[in-house]
């Protein structure tokens, strides 16, 4: 009797929450709408939410003070199983590359060739097509000079602003690093958060008082970036976009800027442009270059899938420290205990292992990613390799102010800005590290703007679901 009235009550509950919508028959039905489960991005892991002792788990190698460790909660995200490698972030140059040189060719005098390059489409829940780059038409890299003709002259050059001309020029055929410029736009979440910018359904606006602080970046004279911080009245929510601009090419001269007397002159002309490093860790990356790396990724994702996702981004040091456990709260290193040797004798990882022998780990510089096993959580070069950048900001008493619940402090500083308002986190210790700097709960700093031989970084995503 009792599974029959069960059934019964299934079935009309079943009923209302179909009919809910068209006709509510006074009863609280809710509204529902069926999900299916995120899917794994591709080359990413899931880690789990939990919880953990964020910190060092040992006394400083430089005797320096540090702050206790302190228990916070994570929640769920997806991580990049391995660093960013050459390969990928060459995928980032050549869209950025390809683009220039498609708005290059779209302003030619002759309208139908230059229309080729455009195409229009609907983006959901628009009524206006939006105009794009036509990615199916290819460029004309192989055009010839000839001056008889005027369009193809017209090509010729819109394609030959991609490499050194002029005394720019050393020889053969170079792509200009100069002219890879990439420019988006984000909305400053944080100042529609602050409380005097709330919008006001009494005076259906913004408060008179109400402002924001957003970057602002346009190019000047001679192909010059120029940048400002902008503090307006908050009037619309557009008022909220910022915008920035950023070189992308990769500083390939950092190996022999870093290392004075220093043979490394193959590893400048090489580690990044020759296929033999395609799957190396890419560095020489700035952490501006690796947030515009983010921005494009979440870009593309969307042009593609045209469905919601939560963006790519730099990981918090919180998240970062978390996800190098492995679930493993208090270990020492990524594979659980206090030695950088297995039961074999073997390194863990990909480090300085002895003072000027960098090779008794197998490797002089940076290594192919995934060489080394993974964590528990299946990432790997969690320690060693290159240390990575992190989205926080740096400071020494970080632990005593930030929440104990998906801690982070951000800051997006200017050029004009001091220096020690620059300073990001950088995690996990790299091929010139000692072993010591290769702890989970090792921390470091390095300037926003600066391009190392040794750091790179890989990107998060939050988890969307239970």
């Amino acid at each position: 009797m009792k599974k029959q009235i069960s059934f019964v009550a299934a079935l009309l509950a079943a009923i209302l929450v179909i009919t809910g919508c068209s006709k509510q028959n006074g009863v609280l039905v809710g509204i529902y709408e069926k999900s299916k489960p995120e899917t794994a991005p591709y080359g990413m892991v899931f880690v789990p939410r939990g919880s953990y002792n964020m910190g060092s788990n040992d006394q400083s190698i430089t005797w320096a003070i540090q702050p206790t460790q302190k228990t916070v909660s994570i929640d769920a995200f997806w991580m990049d199983q391995t660093e960013i490698t050459n390969g990928e972030y060459r995928q980032f140059v050549y869209w950025v590359r390809d683009s220039i040189c498609r708005l290059n060719l779209a302003r030619m005098s002759d309208e139908d060739e230059a229309g080729k390059y455009f195409k229009e489409v609907f983006q959901p829940g628009s009524d206006e097509p939006d105009t794009v780059l036509n990615w199916k038409t290819k460029i004309p890299w192989n055009v010839k000079y000839n001056e008889e003709d005027e369009y193809e002259m017209e090509k010729y050059e819109a394609v030959n602003k991609m490499f050194y001309t002029g005394k720019d020029r050393i020889e053969g055929k170079q792509l200009n690093a100069h002219v890879l410029i990439y420019q988006y736009t984000y909305v400053n979440y944080d100042q529609a958060a602050l409380i005097e910018n709330a919008y006001n359904p009494y005076t259906a606006g913004y408060n008179d008082n109400a402002r924001v602080r957003v970057d602002s970046a346009w190019m000047g004279e001679n192909g010059r970036i120029c940048d400002t911080v902008l503090y307006k009245p908050l009037r619309h929510r557009s008022d909220l976009i910022g915008r920035r601009i950023i070189n992308i090419y990769p500083d390939t001269l950092c190996w022999m800027r870093e290392f004075t007397y220093s043979y490394n002159e193959p590893a400048m002309m090489n580690y990044f442009s020759h296929p033999g490093f395609g799957e190396h860790p890419v560095v020489g990356v700035s952490w501006n270059q690796a947030v515009a790396f983010c921005h494009w990724r979440s870009k593309i994702h969307k042009d593609a899938h045209l469905t919601y996702a939560m963006e790519y981004r730099l990981p918090t040091e919180s998240e970062w420290e978390y996800a190098a456990r492995g679930g493993r709260h208090s270990a020492m290193y990524p594979w659980g205990g206090p030695y950088i040797r297995d039961h074999k004798g073997c390194f863990m990882a990909n480090f300085k292992p002895m003072r000027g022998n960098y090779t008794e780990d197998g490797y002089m510089i940076a290594c192919r990613v995934a060489l080394f096993d993974p964590n528990d959580y299946g990432l790997f070069d969690m320690a060693g390799n290159v240390s990575e950048w992190t989205s926080t900001s740096y400071d020494q008493e970080l632990n005593v102010f930030t929440h104990d619940m998906n801690p982070s402090y951000e800051y997006r500083s200017t050029r004009n800005d001091p220096s020690t308002m620059r300073r990001k986190v950088i995690k996990g210790g790299s091929w010139k590290d000692v072993g010591a700097f290769l702890q989970c709960g090792y921390r470091d700093y390095e300037y926003q703007n600066r391009q190392r031989s040794y750091i790179g970084f890989r990107c998060v995503r939050s988890y969307i679901g239970k």
